[in-house]
């Protein structure tokens, strides 16, 4: 008698039931058994919801409505017509009307046949649906940054890790060669013992004052805000909402998921961070919009290294990661990779010395782990981490103090008003 085929969806309702102490799943599965390769089986598709269908939102929805080993089901957003422009283009690629459209993400994350979640919010939105999510035994695509505060980061990855889950971060670098292959040759020595680092992300963020006005039809502003503080509608809403402190910390934390978490990845610091930080900004003198227009501050880690992350115009060598060696630097951007010597980039990665993990579609590196189990290539503590140079050095000019960090127990050791800020109040009834 043949091998009784594994359903895919009796699979990871078992991987669900994990325990946090787990070093590994038990169970391995073949892409075969799984239905992966030709034409798959409806009953073993990974089952999708969206959740924040804007434009990132979007865009990582089409990433996977064209996987054949995926399936979208459902969408939500608290706004009418981004809700009923995803279910059109889910509806139009399954040639279909069985999208449902919710305004509620918890109605959708309590569907049990849905497996995996696709989260793309406001920032002061990402850490209740994520924790949300994971304990009812989703498995999730997350944008970054992790979340808007260290607090609600760590319980973010704290949740995944408690319930079993597969975390991706939506830090696509990782998965881009040119990004890969920077990382690899700092990591093997090829520019020396590195003694500095520096990020460089956008400038910008500015000023504005706009006036009351009505909420668009459609659109639940309540829920928007959700546990943000209340405010009056004044045109605040699918993208210059990254410049108000209550939602973002301005380009600063929505880049520092991108560059620093890229540095951290060179350095093998990646599930670590600094232990001391201090820096300053530039902020609006008026207006609504708060979030810093410039900043630079200065990690330091126990090893003596520095990490200098400033907006683009004050560093050296603009957007992207530059690592400093006593042999030379390496500079990587979306632009492409540099080096000094320029021989440095024509190295080859020995067999026997550090690989680092290979992913060419970072989506489907979600689904394939999905399916296997196995750590994503931008898992959650990852990116807890990546944030967290963000989060630390927001709070450092804030408090216009030199912090000291301890990485483990993540406080700071010598100031109380760097600790309030390490989490924010949330609106009732919306707690984590």
């Amino acid at each position: 008698m043949g091998q009784r085929p594994i359903d895919r969806r009796a699979f990871l309702k078992k991987a669900a039931g994990v325990t946090a102490g787990a070093a590994a799943f038990p169970y391995i599965v073949s892409s075969a058994a799984l239905g992966r390769g030709g034409n798959v089986a409806a009953s073993n598709r990974i089952v999708m919801g969206c959740i924040g269908v804007g434009s990132q939102g979007t865009g990582n929805m089409g990433g996977f409505l064209g996987r054949r080993d995926a399936q979208v089901v459902a969408v939500c957003d608290v706004d009418k017509g981004h809700r009923d422009r995803a279910k059109k283009a889910v509806d139009d690629r399954y040639k279909n009307s069985d999208c449902k459209a919710y305004s509620d993400f918890r109605e959708l994350i309590a569907r049990d046949d849905i497996d995996a979640l696709s989260l793309a919010l406001p920032d002061q939105w990402h850490s209740i649906p994520a924790v949300m999510g994971a304990r009812s035994g989703k498995d999730i695509y997350g944008e970054k940054p992790l979340a808007r505060t260290i607090r609600e980061s760590r319980a973010i990855s704290d949740a995944v890790k408690r319930y079993g889950r597969i975390w991706q971060t939506g830090s696509w670098q990782r998965s881009v060669g040119h990004f890969h292959r920077a990382c690899e040759l700092v990591r093997n020595g090829r520019i020396g013992k590195v003694s500095k680092v520096e990020v460089g992300l956008p400038t910008g963020g500015g000023g504005g004052n706009n006036a009351v006005q009505p909420v668009p039809e459609g659109v639940d502003w309540n829920f928007w805000l959700g546990p943000a503080p209340w405010v009056p509608y004044r045109g605040v809403l699918h993208w210059h909402w990254r410049w108000i402190m209550d939602y973002s910390g301005g380009q600063l934390t929505d880049w520092a998921g991108h560059h620093v978490d890229i540095a951290h990845w060179g350095l093998g610091l990646d599930r670590s961070g600094p232990v001391e930080v201090e820096g300053k900004g530039v902020y609006p003198k008026d207006g609504i919009y708060d979030v810093p227009t410039q900043y630079k501050f200065t990690c330091t880690y126990a090893n003596g290294l520095t990490m200098i992350v400033a907006n683009d115009r004050q560093q050296p060598k603009g957007m992207g990661a530059a690592w400093y060696g006593d042999k030379g630097w390496i500079h990587v951007n979306r632009g492409g990779l540099k080096a000094e010597p320029e021989s440095v980039l024509k190295e080859t990665i020995g067999s026997d010395e550090i690989r680092l993990y290979r992913s060419r579609d970072h989506h489907q590196n979600f689904l394939d782990c999905v399916r296997t189990r196995k750590e994503t290539i931008t898992p959650a503590d990852i990116a807890h981490r990546s944030i967290s140079v963000g989060l630390l050095g927001e709070i450092a000019m804030l408090t216009e103090e030199k912090l000291k960090w301890d990485p483990e127990k993540e406080v700071f050791l010598n100031s109380d008003a760097g600790n309030r800020l390490l989490s924010r109040p949330m609106r009732s009834p919306w707690h984590l």
